[in-house]
């Protein structure tokens, strides 16, 4: 990795830091702990500031200016905005990043620790809330993967009613 790669990395980091403080999980641990997992995945320090600050505009007051301020690389940058869960469904959301690498693959990291078995808690008042929402984990997981064809997600994602 070369100087200018480490710095955006280690600029990602920070800024996650900063805006994550004082959130926690449904678990109720430090939230940080989650994009630092997913970071530390993979070895691409694009992936790795896509990965470390996947929420951080769907989950903070964060903007796109802060990630350009902090010298975030703007393919990074790129995939960020399509991980930010904005006003369309679920399925449409997963279908247009799916066109991208970097926010694909850090969307597969993303499935892969939020279905971890040690990481969710399970909660009797959202039993049926979970479990719907770890059987639309895992078809997006086969979608992403090319398991699934658009038109076969989309419409087990409406059986769902995510679509």
């Amino acid at each position: 990795m070369h100087d200018n790669s480490r710095i955006a990395v280690e600029n990602a980091i920070e800024l996650a830091i900063r805006f994550h403080r004082g959130q926690f999980d449904k678990a109720g641990k430090p939230y940080i702990l989650h994009p630092l997992t997913l970071m530390l995945k993979t070895a691409d320090p694009i992936e790795q500031q896509a990965a470390v600050l996947h929420d951080l505009l769907e989950d903070t007051d964060a903007t796109i200016e802060d990630l350009m301020a902090s010298q975030i690389h703007p393919e990074a940058i790129r995939a960020i905005e399509l991980l930010t869960h904005r006003e369309v469904t679920y399925a449409t959301y997963i279908m247009d990043l799916k066109r991208n690498p970097v926010a694909r693959a850090v969307k597969l990291l993303d499935l892969q620790d939020n279905y971890r078995l040690d990481r969710v808690a399970y909660r009797e008042e959202f039993a049926s809330q979970d479990a719907k929402r770890l059987q639309k984990y895992i078809l997006t997981k086969q979608y992403l993967c090319d398991e699934i064809s658009d038109e076969g997600y989309r419409r087990q994602m409406e059986l769902i009613g995510e679509a």
